[in-house]
């Protein structure tokens, strides 16, 4: 067994250890909050522009005359180029805070929430990029071809697949990432009760959702900036277990 080190001021290397761990703690704490801020914004920008283009209920005339001239599409291809830089972000809070969450509880690597975060967290990004480019395919091809637009039914059943692919598989893995964090935060001592019970609630209500009203999707970087601004400004503890 190692015994600790002396130091001239007295002090042991067992007695720093906390005190050398608290600097990384702090910086994966900043990284998770700010990527986290960062990416509710980009997916906010993105959406706005991505909804642009028309939606299930609109009549084939509506669609006919936005993809008529490439120009309205422009908004369109604009957010999906936004949209990528936010599932970066969206990866690098994951990340910082699985990080963060590893270095509190050292052995949470060897429970299944450690897993099925890292898996939401995937399925999530994966969805936001392939719904985002199933409803901006339309203003793609209308933009840099110059084939002429498709007939309003293909437009309908493309932007249908991205709705789905965010919506309804999205949506539930953005859920299932919000349970487990909340999980993983809380018994890292991170989360009071009252704000983990709350954060459960708001998972629940994304996995039962049923809705495409585009606000559903902005519940998610919703949570996320406040569990951002909560890392950010109630530094969290060393925790070990």
């Amino acid at each position: 067994m190692r015994m600790p080190v002396r130091r001239r001021d007295g002090t042991s290397d067992a007695a720093a250890a906390p005190t050398a761990g608290r600097p990384r703690t702090l910086g994966h704490a900043r990284m998770a909050g700010w990527s986290g801020i960062g990416f509710a914004v980009l997916f906010t920008v993105g959406l706005v522009l991505v909804k642009q283009a028309p939606g299930l209920a609109a009549p084939d005339a509506d669609y006919a005359a936005f993809y008529r001239d490439g120009r309205q599409g422009t908004l369109v291809i604009l957010g999906l180029y936004v949209v990528p830089f936010a599932g970066i972000a969206c990866i690098w809070h994951m990340i910082a805070t699985r990080t963060l969450i590893q270095v509190l509880r050292p052995r949470s690597w060897s429970q299944i929430p450690h897993w099925l975060h890292l898996a939401s967290g995937v399925v999530f990004v994966c969805m936001l990029f392939s719904g985002s480019a199933a409803v901006g395919a339309v203003a793609l091809l209308t933009r840099f071809s110059n084939a002429p637009p498709p007939p309003p039914d293909v437009a309908r059943a493309l932007a249908a697949a991205g709705y789905a692919m965010v919506f309804v598989y999205g949506v539930r893995a953005a859920g299932m990432y919000m349970i487990t964090t909340t999980g993983m935060a809380r018994a890292a001592g991170m989360l009071p009760r009252r704000v983990a019970l709350l954060s459960y609630l708001v998972a629940a209500f994304l996995l039962l959702s049923t809705t495409f009203h585009p606000a559903i999707l902005l519940v998610f970087p919703a949570w996320v900036v406040s569990m951002s601004v909560a890392l950010l400004v109630h530094r969290p503890r060393g925790v070990t277990s």
